[in-house]
């Protein structure tokens, strides 16, 4: 049976988090081959052009490479731009939603909202020392 996808975003762009967060949880490291189109469409019972445009919208971002005749790669400095990309996305999509549904909910958002925003902001000096 195939992977669940979520009807809320188009599923070469579900593929492309799976794969970017794969990188980011070290499953694969810069330099290393990524699964081939045909191997990910196979294990996700998809259609290879949905893993390839997948792939390309990677690449585009500089995550991953393609090798012509040896397959995706995953770039030097990838791993770090993935997270810069989850990152940036969290702080403007994913934290005000959860505090709009927070606010539904008449919890008061300001002490967590802050205590995140805290957390980011450390985080990404942190990253910037290195």
């Amino acid at each position: 049976m195939g992977e669940q996808f979520s009807e809320r975003e188009p599923i070469y762009l579900q593929i492309a988090r799976r794969i970017g967060d794969g990188i980011l949880e070290g499953r694969w490291q810069e330099g290393e081959r990524i699964p081939s189109v045909r191997e990910t469409a196979v294990a996700l019972e998809v259609n290879p052009l949905t893993v390839l445009r997948a792939y390309e919208w990677l690449e585009h971002r500089g995550i991953i490479e393609s090798r012509r005749g040896r397959g995706y790669f995953v770039k030097a400095g990838g791993r770090e731009r993935w997270r810069q990309y989850r990152l940036e996305r969290f702080i403007n999509e994913e934290l005000p939603e959860l505090e709009q549904t927070l606010q539904l909910l008449g919890i008061d958002t300001r002490p967590i909202i802050e205590q995140l925003k805290r957390e980011i902001a450390k985080s990404m000096n942190h990253e910037a020392e290195k």
